[in-house]
């Protein structure tokens, strides 16, 4: 039995052996996404609480 995969780009079933472009299905998809992190515009979600520290909590002796 052949295994087939989803391409991340497009969503197309793909067989996963011998694929030349996995795990996408073809060059165009792979180029796509490659632009798309050349361009940044993948990011990790940030999702945690920021603490905000005052500048008085450090002496400046301390940080030399």
């Amino acid at each position: 039995m052949t295994l087939k995969v989803k391409c991340p780009k497009c969503k197309k079933e793909v067989a996963w052996k011998d694929n030349k472009w996995r795990p996408f299905c073809s060059e165009r998809c792979q180029m796509i996404d490659l632009g798309t992190w050349a361009n940044e515009d993948y990011r990790i979600s940030d999702d945690t609480d920021h603490v905000t520290i005052k500048d008085s909590s450090f002496d400046d002796e301390e940080l030399a």
